[in-house]
This record gives C-alpha cells, sequence and structure tokens, in this order.
C-alpha cells in the first residue's frame, strides 16, 4: 500500500462501503448508515465474532486487499456453519492507518462482499477507526433449528472432513521461505492461505456434533473429544485414501515439512469437522468411548496455532 495519508475521510470510506454492501433484502429494516441495525429476527440466533491483525493473521505484502477482506470473512462464515446454522448477517468493524488509497479500501471490502455474497451474509454496519496497524473484526449472526455442537459425539459415529486440512499451512511454509516451487499444488496451497475455500454446501444434517479447523485438527479434534467426553479416534490409511493426499505429500516432500503435521497442526484451513453417520466428505476415523485423541501420529499431539504462544 502507498503512504498518502490524508488521502480520505471518514465519510468517504463510509459512503463508498454503503454504496459496495447496499442489500434489498427485506428483513434488513434499518442497514449501514444509522446508529444501529435494524433486522427482522430469527427465533433461534447463532452469533459470532472474530478479529484479525496485519502481521498476525495477514500480511499487506502477500495479499491483496480482496485476498484479506475474503480470508477474515471466510473464518466467521465458517463459525456460523460449524453450529450447523445459516449465516444471515456481518457487521464490520476496520481500523485504517490512513495511509492506506481509496482503492485498497475498495479492493477490501470488495472481497468482503464477494465471500459474504458465497455465504449468504449480508453487510448491515459496522464501525471505521484510526490504527498502527489495519486490523478488522467482524461479527456474524446465522440462524438454526437446532444448533449442532461440539458436544454431542457418541461411540459408533464415524468423523468427517468437508475436505483435507493441511493446505493453508504449506501455503504460509511456501510465503515464509521465498519458496520458488510452481506447481499446481503450490499454487493451490497459497491460494488457500491467502483466501481459504469454504465449502458452504456441505449438508450437516444428522451430524451429532460439529466444528471449525481455525487452528488445528488435533486442536479441535480434542475439544471435540473433551466436550462429548469421549474419544475420537483417526484411521491414518483412509486419510491417505483421499484424493488430495498425494498431491498434498508431493508438496510437502518439496516443503521438507511432515505432511502429517501439515494436516493434524496446521491451522486456518476452515475445513469442517464432523461426526455422525454416512456424513458427506472424508471419512477419517470412528468415535469410541474413552477421552482425548487416538492413533495421532508422533509429534502433532499438542501442536496448533494458539494466541500468545
Amino acid at each position: 500500500m502507498a503512504d498518502h495519508s490524508g488521502a480520505f475521510t471518514e465519510a468517504q470510506v463510509i459512503m463508498r462501503l454503503c454504496e459496495i454492501f447496499a442489500s434489498s433484502d427485506p428483513r434488513i429494516e434499518v442497514g449501514i448508515g444509522d446508529d444501529a441495525a435494524v433486522v427482522v429476527g430469527a427465533k433461534r440466533q447463532v452469533m459470532t465474532t472474530d478479529m484479525a491483525v496485519e502481521g498476525v493473521h495477514f500480511r499487506t505484502d502477500w495479499s491483496t486487499g480482496f485476498e484479506i477482506g475474503r480470508k477474515v470473512t471466510a473464518a466467521n462464515s465458517a463459525d456460523i456453519l460449524a453450529m450447523g446454522a445459516t449465516p444471515d448477517y456481518l457487521l464490520v468493524a476496520i481500523g485504517l492507518t490512513g495511509k492506506e488509497e481509496m482503492s485498497w479500501i475498495e479492493d477490501l471490502a470488495n472481497g468482503i462482499r464477494h465471500e459474504a455474497d458465497l455465504a449468504g451474509l449480508h453487510v448491515i454496519g459496522g464501525d471505521i477507526s484510526k490504527s498502527e496497524k489495519v486490523v478488522i473484526s467482524m461479527t456474524a449472526v446465522g440462524h438454526c433449528d437446532i444448533a449442532i455442537t461440539r458436544g454431542g459425539a457418541k461411540p459408533g459415529d464415524g468423523i468427517y472432513l468437508s475436505s483435507l486440512t493441511g493446505w493453508s499451512a504449506a501455503g504460509l511454509a511456501l510465503l515464509i521461505s521465498n519458496s520458488t516451487v510452481a506447481t499446481n499444488a503450490a499454487e493451490k496451497a497459497v491460494r488457500e492461505f491467502k483466501s481459504p475455500t469454504i465449502d458452504y454446501g456441505f449438508d450437516a444434517t444428522g451430524a451429532s456434533s460439529l466444528c471449525d479447523i481455525s487452528d488445528a485438527l488435533a486442536i479441535q479434534a480434542r475439544q471435540i473429544a473433551d466436550s462429548s467426553k469421549v474419544a475420537l479416534k483417526f484411521d491414518l490409511a483412509k486419510i491417505e485414501a483421499s484424493a488430495e493426499f498425494v498431491e498434498l505429500k508431493s508438496l510437502s516432500q518439496e516443503l521438507e515439512i511432515d505432511i502429517w503435521k501439515l494436516i493434524f497442526a496446521g491451522g486456518e484451513d476452515h475445513v469442517l469437522l464432523a461426526t455422525g453417520s454416512d456424513l458427506p466428505g472424508i471419512l477419517v476415523g470412528e468415535v469410541i468411548a474413552g477421552s482425548g485423541i487416538e492413533n495421532l501420529p508422533a509429534g502433532v499431539e499438542n501442536s496448533g496455532w494458539e494466541h500468545f504462544n
């Protein structure tokens, strides 16, 4: 981003955002531009908040504003989906340094709008402030009849992933190392780190527990095990048989990174992890009586993303 301090005013930014996020959804009685939004609510609403900080969750020298907008919106959307809910609304608060070009802000907003449209989200308000770094905080709202939590897994359930994890971590490794690997797998990994692909069509009907992989598969699996008071036993052979495994393994060898660390300890894939019977996606194990996680590859038992660590 070029240094053009003072090149825009708050009013100009808000006016442009009102245009980008305009919506004709009849449930929105009052949208962007007033002190608060007013919507016609569902009986059971699902809400989540997520924050992304420049230098921690994204870098502007790696990603375009459009990619950053998509990435942060995807993280919030996945949290709604992870409750078995339908996404409805999005509130977006942005801290800007004041040195951004207006075109970059528009690019960011268009990325948010693009991912929001994929998710079925309507941006109905937010806030803007000056900040030392770019900070984006979002609150997503959805609705459901019955929420699917992390606490419903039971012995006999299968363990399912909506797709294979590890791509985002591989993309981060490529960017950090300034790798010259130029395979289709490398391009996919970088793309998944910058703007993860969310499976908005994943049908969680019948799932006994559900969550999204934001920190790491090992961490989220343990959360389900702890919440449900059961054990999750992974079947590595089933993971190896998945369609994407060979491609990811080839890339992991190029990077000289253990593929199991990418799959189990890599975060920010926002793949859905579910338990139940005959669910879509990849069957990767089973729920059994006991506690904790069983059959994890060596070295990944306690690996994953944690803030302040």
